[in-house]
């Protein structure tokens, strides 16, 4: 997760975009919009298949940190990748920079009521009420992707809207997120095989930073991993699966095997309370990391840093799910 700084997925030099095979852009147009309300409007582009609508459509929700619409991550831009393959297939695409990113100022100020609500969610919502307002794109087929943190709120995404056809949820951890930060600082101290001093000490201040998390032990004007106590007292109220649990929405699960991030042990958090559940599936890819990328051995934040495309198998699987729904 980019707030804890583990995988430096901030602001890199701009990379230029080599299509993968999978995308054809003779298929589809783009143009840029906005979106968001008065004051935090939302630069976004639309990704429309060419050819006769009205077309089911996907609005793409980020993971942690002041990301762009493609969600870059050194050379790689998987949001853009989705977008592109899925609208070779038939299927309209929104993607919107992130308000965290666009407004990194006005965020700031107002972090002591800053929640996921502001960071994410809110926006979101205006994606969809934008394509709503399409003629093109068929009403009634209007899906959320989310990434990461995006994948965990789309549950909540879900309820909020209460319209969606349904919820793609890529990498999405199912356990709070204090719990996998510290995984995440413990998983990268012993990628060498062993744990220095100043590992060790890291791990420990992290498990500090927990506790305050967990136990809400924020002071007023205190920030924890560039959250304020409101932030926190959200989202640790909030239960991903009990959400998702409530909700009677068709839903489509993916998980890298690879990734470190969000791990086996959150896809098994969803599989084990939603797997009794006709709409909801479940993919597991072995050899992608968190971006949905392929890689062997452990994967490291360096592996972020390696140009590569979301894989194949991932965009025809959603792209299948979506046009079977």
């Amino acid at each position: 997760m980019e707030r804890q700084r583990l995988q430096g997925s901030g602001f890199f030099p701009k990379a230029s975009y080599t299509p993968p095979a999978y995308a054809d852009p003779e298929l589809f147009t783009e143009e840029e919009i906005f979106i968001g309300a008065e004051g935090w409007e939302l630069p976004a582009t639309l990704t429309v298949p060419k050819g006769n609508g009205p077309f089911p459509a996907v609005v793409l929700v980020h993971g942690s940190g002041p990301h762009d619409r493609d969600e870059t991550i050194g050379p790689n831009k998987p949001f853009k990748d989705l977008a592109w393959g899925l609208a070779s297939r038939g299927i309209a695409v929104l993607r919107f920079e992130k308000r965290t990113r666009q407004y990194p100022t006005k965020c700031a100020e107002m972090i002591e009521s800053f929640t996921v609500e502001d960071e994410t969610i809110d926006d979101a919502l205006a994606a969809v009420e934008a394509l709503r307002r399409d003629e093109r794109i068929d009403h009634e087929r209007i899906f959320v992707i989310g990434h990461s943190l995006g994948g965990m709120l789309a549950p909540r995404i879900g309820v909020r809207d209460g319209k969606l056809a349904g919820l793609i949820l890529l990498a999405a951890n199912s356990r709070n997120l204090p719990d996998i930060i510290l995984e995440q600082v413990q998983y990268l101290a012993s990628l060498d095989g062993k744990i220095d001093d100043t590992e060790a000490k890291q791990i420990k201040e992290t498990e500090e930073i927990v506790r305050k998390i967990k136990e809400l032990d924020i002071a007023d004007g205190e920030i924890v991993l560039g959250a304020s106590r409101a932030y926190w007292e959200d989202l640790m109220a909030y239960d991903p699966v009990a959400t998702a649990e409530k909700l009677d929405l068709p839903m489509l699960i993916l998980q890298g095997g690879r990734d470190y991030q969000v791990t086996l042990d959150d896809f098994n958090g969803w599989k084990e309370r939603l797997a009794g559940r006709e709409n909801v599936t479940f993919k597991l890819y072995e050899d992608l990391n968190h971006l949905f990328m392929s890689g062997s051995g452990l994967s490291s934040p360096a592996e972020y840093q390696i140009a590569g495309h979301v894989d194949q198998t991932v965009v025809e699987d959603i792209a299948e799910w979506i046009r079977s729904h």
